[in-house]
């Protein structure tokens, strides 16, 4: 492996880095901004009147620029590609929205409300497949890149079309409505292995769960339950205890929340497959026939939908694959969305694997030394963070400890005020503490807008603020950067004339370990290695489970455990049974030594207690790292050629007049005027409240300037003191890098991962 540190030598970067980009080129969005019009809306002063012969002649021009904008957003309709990906995003709007925008005929006069909000609606798609860089699907493919000494810059290779490899996975949610349903049969439970719940612990005759007293237990539950293990089924209990009516003792405990007795698929990538595994270990033919007829049945329509080209092809088949789901389990094939619904709300998504990837050079790596002192100015938070719940834990630890032997099934419940509370308020002081520290060092004044500091500057205020080991917990050792490299092309990046941006710093987590980057990388091993090489020993990795909210799913879910790391299930046994080093948490013990509480699994593998709070932690810090406090305006930050801040704006959504004029021209006209009062550049990116995603506005695009105003008038009708937050597009659709092999141009970002070293 190739080693490339940053200036000082405590950080590593892996030589695997990710290369996320949309699907669709750049340049496609500035097909939606009339060549001239936004020139022509500029020339009316700041207070004239809009009216009169000039306005008229700017009216008929506008009128003009709007049924050409129409004209190109059917253009971009049409296209095949476009139809997929929106197939695959939310293929009803193809039937509601697209189809009839596209069975228009545009006119001045004909652009009533409903062609109106079709064209906002195709131009909304359309900012999101051409500048997002998301990860998902053909519109947004995973690409992969390396370091290379001897490249000038930044080499790409194009490779064959857009995609290199695709695959269509299960929803875990959907495999395991089958399960239930395969579950259900009475004649499938005797192959159903119960399983003891993580947190209940068996002692001799007395079972315990956490913040209960002991309660005491017959010898034949004591038996039965004993043998909970998720690998023997009942029948096989039933087998070992002879005389024991183990189906009854099942249901008793089940009863009591000490057991489960259902089909649990574990929590992964290929949910299928582990279905598959299970029913064809069942020894009763008709039974094990039956399971495999169904999920047979709904694996040919999985795979009738991956190898589907073109909207109507996918569209069809995803259909037909739904009705067969909905007749098999009598269950909705599409999940209501909701605040705890994880993202993967249809049957099956897929993911692809770009076609180019990338090599980088010494003059990227010596550009990004100001990632340095960032990286461990984030290593203080994640340091300073665990000691804060670990300060909180230790009281609940002196008092368990006091009435005897401590296990974590007890430690994790009696945490939990801890970790939902004092633990949240310490985080959001850390915040302000690590925020007014990052003022000393960058000293802005009020209104300005650019900060330009050399290196050094930053690394000694560095020093001087955040000094002291960094980390935290074993995860906190990884830092996720994305950034962005600003520039007309590969060329110029080989001749320096290149900046580069920092967008999100994910704090504790390798994030190119998530399923959906591990699975579309071309050699796992490769991975695994760089894995190894961090952790030369096993790990104790918390148990998550298989979906929460929308921070949570199969497709995030961590793929990089190796067979040495432990995993332990705190609540959810998530993982297979049989595994080993899967563990309960009833079953591990919580010690101090050293004054340090650490966990002691059964075989006596030994840890710090603190990262069985991995996960929790985690969360806590992901959004914590700012570097400017949120006023009204932040200026933009670069240090050397690294910007490490974007200029950022919080207006008020209420205050912008133009978003309520009825007039688009007029609209359009006034929305100059607010950007150009505000010193807003053209184009931004936009995050509301009242929106799921950030979007793209290009305040020389009528489309999208109607597209801000909704979501304008759309948060102050909520709270009529809510604000925007807008940040300066940076790189611009113009500075793109990315190329596949017809020439075409992407936006792009590099996720790199950071391991703190000290």
């Amino acid at each position: 492996m190739t080693d490339t540190y940053l200036p000082g030598g405590r950080w590593r970067l892996w030589e695997q880095f990710a290369l996320r980009g949309p699907g669709f080129p750049a340049d496609g969005v500035l097909r939606l901004a009339p060549a001239g019009l936004a020139e022509a809306a500029d020339k009316f002063a700041p207070d004239e009147q809009l009216g009169g012969e000039r306005w008229s002649e700017f009216a008929g021009l506008f009128a003009d620029a709007a049924v050409e904008t129409a004209e190109a957003l059917q253009d971009i309709a049409r296209t095949p590609a476009f139809r997929e990906a929106v197939a695959w995003q939310n293929r009803p709007v193809l039937d509601s929205g697209v189809t009839p925008f596209l069975n228009w005929t545009p006119t001045a006069a004909g652009r009533t409300s409903m062609p109106r909000q079709r064209e906002e609606l195709v131009a909304h798609y359309w900012q999101r497949f051409c500048v997002k860089n998301d990860t998902i699907g053909f519109f947004g493919p995973v690409g992969w890149g390396r370091w290379d000494g001897a490249v000038d810059g930044v080499e790409i290779r194009p490779g064959t079309g857009l995609v290199a490899d695709s695959t269509v996975y299960w929803a875990s949610w959907a495999i395991d409505a089958l399960a239930a349903l395969i579950g259900a049969d009475p004649a499938v439970r005797g192959w159903v292995a119960p399983r003891r719940v993580p947190f209940v612990r068996l002692d001799g005759l007395l079972v315990t769960v956490p913040g209960r007293r002991p309660q005491a237990v017959t010898a034949e539950e004591a038996a039965v339950l004993s043998r909970c293990d998720g690998v023997r089924t009942a029948l096989g209990i039933a087998a070992e205890l002879p005389g024991t009516d183990v189906p009854g003792v099942l249901e008793e405990l089940v009863a009591r929340r000490w057991a489960q007795w259902r089909l649990e698929i574990p929590a992964g990538t290929h949910p299928e497959r582990d279905l598959r595994a299970w029913l064809e270990r069942i020894g009763d033919d008709a039974v094990r026939i039956c399971g495999l007829a169904a999920l047979d049945a709904l694996e040919a329509g999985r795979a009738r939908v991956g190898a589907a080209a073109g909207a109507e092809a996918v569209v069809a088949e995803l259909t037909e694959l739904e009705q067969a789901f909905v007749a098999l389990t009598d269950t909705a094939a599409v999940r209501e969305k909701s605040s705890g619904t994880a993202p993967c709300r249809a049957l099956v998504y897929a993911d692809c694997r770009r076609s180019a990837t990338a090599l980088l050079g010494p003059a990227v790596r010596d550009a990004l030394a100001p990632l340095e002192p960032l990286l461990t100015s984030a290593g203080w938070l994640t340091a300073r963070l665990a000691e804060a719940v670990l300060a909180g834990a230790r009281p609940v630890y002196d008092r368990l400890a006091a009435e005897g032997p401590v296990d974590l099934a007890a430690f994790w419940f009696a945490c939990m005020p801890v970790l939902h509370g004092d633990a949240r308020r310490a985080a959001g002081e850390l915040q302000q503490d690590f925020r007014d520290r990052w003022a000393r060092i960058l000293a802005p004044a009020p209104g300005e807008r650019r900060i330009d500091l050399p290196l050094e500057r930053i690394a000694d205020g560095v020093r001087e603020q955040f000094g002291g080991p960094g980390g935290g917990w074993t995860a906190a050792r990884y830092l996720s950067p994305d950034v962005m490299i600003a520039a007309e092309g590969p060329d110029a990046v080989a001749r320096g004339a290149f900046t580069l941006v920092l967008g999100e710093l994910h704090l504790a987590s390798n994030t190119l370990g998530a399923s959906l980057f591990v699975h579309q990388h071309p050699d796992r091993a490769e991975l695994l290695a760089e894995t190894t090489r961090d952790h030369p020993g096993p790990r104790l990795l918390p148990l998550l489970p298989k979906e929460h909210r929308s921070r949570l799913s199969a497709r995030v879910k961590y793929a990089l455990t190796r067979p040495e790391d432990y995993q332990v299930a705190l609540v959810d046994l998530t993982a297979d049974p049989a595994r080993p080093r899967t563990v309960r948490s009833a079953d591990v013990a919580v010690v101090e030594r050293d004054g340090e509480l650490r966990v002691v699994l059964p075989d006596g593998a030994e840890f710090p207690a603190v990262d069985v709070f991995a996960h929790v932690l985690t969360t806590l810090a992901m959004d914590l790292f700012q570097v400017l406090p949120e006023g009204d305006h932040t200026p933009r930050v670069t240090v050397d050629r690294l910007v490490v801040a974007r200029e950022t704006w919080r207006l008020p959504a209420a205050a912008a007049g133009f978003a309520t004029e009825k007039d688009e021209g007029r609209r359009f006209v006034r929305a100059r005027r607010w950007r150009e009062e505000h010193g807003l550049p053209r184009f931004v990116f936009v995050v509301s409240p009242t929106e799921s995603r950030p979007f793209y506005v290009d305040f020389d695009s009528p489309v999208y300037v109607n597209i801000l105003a909704k979501a304008m008038r759309r948060l102050a009708g909520k709270d009529p003191d809510g604000r925007l937050v807008v940040s300066e597009m940076l790189p611009t659709p113009e500075q793109t890098w990315l190329t596949d092999d017809q020439g075409r141009r992407y936006t792009s970002e590099l996720r790199f991962v950071a391991v703190d070293e000290d």
